[in-house]
C-alpha cells in the first residue's frame, strides 16, 4: 500500500521496493532542485514522515538529474520579524526531522551540493558521484549569516579551523578533496552511484531489523545534542543579520 505522504510533498519523489528501501529524490517539477521556500518546507514534513513510517528500513537521499542541489530561485519575503519567524521554526525542525529518522540513511550526491549541501553530509553514509562537489554558497558569499546548522555540520566533519575557512570564504571541495578530508565515505562514478547505494543499503538489511534501527539511534545522539545546543540561536542570528540587511538596502 501506497503511503499518503508519498504524495504529499511536490519537490520529492518516493519509492520504496519490497523490501523498506526508501529513495527520495530531491527536484523541481520533475527535474534538479532550484531551491524554493516549497523544498525547506516540504523537506521539514517529509523527513519526519519518514521517520514515523515503520516500514522504512533505509533511506537513500538522492537529487535530479546531475545535480545534488545547486540552483536556486528563493522566493520567500523577509521584511518583519514574523517574516522571519517560518524559517526559523522549519529551520529548527529541518535537521532535527532528518537526524530523527530512526533508520540509517544513505546520501547518494549525484552532482554539485551547493545549497544545503549539510542534508547530504549527515547521512550515516555519504557517496559521492566524482562529479559532485561540495560548498556552502547561499550564506556568507551573499551576506548571510551561516547560522541555520552549516555552523555546527561542517566546524564538526571539518575541525574547527578548516570548517570555519570554507563557510567564510566559500571554498568548494571537489569529491576527492571531500573524501580526503573525511566528509564523504566513496567517490564513484556518475553510472555507479546508485547502484553502491543500493547494495549498501541491501548489506544494512541482512542485520536485524532492531539492531538496524537502535544502531542508527546509537550513531545520531551527538548529533542531535549538537543541534539541539546551537541552531535555534544560530537561526536568530542568522535572522537579524538578514533584516539589518534588508533595512540597509532600503535605506540606499
Amino acid at each position: 500500500m501506497r503511503p499518503a505522504y508519498f504524495d504529499r510533498y511536490p519537490t520529492i519523489a518516493f519509492e520504496r521496493d519490497a523490501q523498506g528501501i526508501l529513495t527520495m529524490r530531491l527536484h523541481s517539477d520533475g527535474g534538479p532542485v532550484q531551491y524554493r521556500s516549497q523544498h525547506h518546507s516540504d523537506w521539514v514534513g517529509a523527513f519526519y514522515d519518514v521517520g514515523i513510517d515503520r516500514d522504512n528500513r533505509v533511506v537513500i537521499l538522492t537529487g535530479t538529474g546531475d545535480e545534488f542541489i545547486s540552483q536556486m530561485q528563493w522566493d520567500g519575503t523577509l521584511e518583519s520579524a514574523s517574516d522571519w519567524e517560518t524559517i526559523h521554526s522549519e529551520g529548527k525542525r529541518l535537521l532535527r526531522n532528518l537526524m530523527d529518522i530512526e533508520v540509517p540513511v544513505i546520501a547518494a550526491v549525484n552532482g554539485p551540493a551547493t545549497i544545503h549541501a549539510e542534508l547530504a553530509v549527515l547521512s550515516d553514509i555519504t557517496l559521492a558521484s566524482s562529479t559532485a562537489t561540495f560548498q556552502d554558497a547561499p550564506h556568507f558569499l551573499l551576506h548571510t549569516v551561516p547560522g541555520d546548522g552549516v555552523h555546527i555540520v561542517w566546524t564538526e566533519l571539518l575541525g574547527s579551523n578548516r570548517g570555519r575557512y570554507f563557510l567564510l570564504t566559500g571554498q568548494t571541495l571537489s569529491a576527492t578533496e571531500a573524501k580526503e578530508l573525511g566528509v564523504v565515505n566513496e567517490v564513484l562514478t556518475p553510472k555507479d552511484l546508485m547502484p553502491r547505494a543500493l547494495e549498501l543499503a541491501k548489506q544494512i538489511l541482512q542485520k536485524p531489523p532492531l539492531t538496524v534501527r537502535y544502531a542508527r539511534t546509537c550513531v545520531t545522539q551527538r548529533w542531535k545534542r549538537l543541534l539541539d545546543e546551537a541552531l535555534g540561536y544560530g537561526l536568530a542570528l542568522e535572522g537579524l543579520a538578514a533584516l539589518d540587511l534588508m533595512q540597509r538596502m532600503k535605506q540606499k
